[in-house]
């Protein structure tokens, strides 16, 4: 618990921390494609460590509350950037407070309307936001479940071998 909490709040200080709004075009496209290579990794590393877990859900439960926030924050950290470098970006201008606050409604799919993409560039990142949403609450959520699974088989096996092949 406190690996995630720390984690989590790590992240968050780092994000509110960082000077976004003083980017430019090709630091914030490397920034986010660079995070977004870096979750992919997270994902791979997270995956591999709940196969090999003690108990995987537990495991499985932490690396979501680490992977999701450094996702939210990644994007977050793109609105701040996008809104600093063309202030028509979205309907108003982004603090850090207001960046992830919309990502959230984005996440969700609640999305009040009360922050909107306005250029091209904005609405771009936030397409491709969506679909990586939908990507991590499908596919990577499979991944996890699928891992989870397999580690708590593997975990059954190797106890069953322990004990002689007696079962459980």
């Amino acid at each position: 618990m406190a690996r995630v909490v720390g984690s989590a709040t790590a992240l968050v200080a780092v994000y509110y921390l960082l000077p976004l709004d003083h980017s430019s075009v090709a630091a914030t496209l490397t920034m986010l494609l660079v995070g977004l290579a870096g979750f992919v990794a997270l994902l791979a590393v997270q995956v591999h460590s709940i196969l090999r877990a003690r108990d995987p859900g537990l495991r499985a439960v932490e690396a979501m509350s680490t992977s999701i926030p450094f996702f939210l924050l990644l994007f977050s950290a793109s609105y701040v950037a996008l809104a600093a470098l063309s202030p028509t970006s979205f309907g108003e201008p982004l603090s850090h407070s207001d960046a992830l606050y919309f990502t959230v409604t984005v996440f969700s799919t609640v999305g009040f309307g009360d922050i909107t993409a306005k250029t091209e560039a904005a609405r771009l990142v936030v397409t491709v936001q969506m679909l990586a949403d939908l990507v991590i609450l499908g596919l990577a959520l499979k991944i996890i479940v699928g891992a989870v699974r397999r580690g708590r088989q593997r975990r059954a096996d190797t106890d069953r071998t322990r004990s002689g092949g007696h079962g459980r």
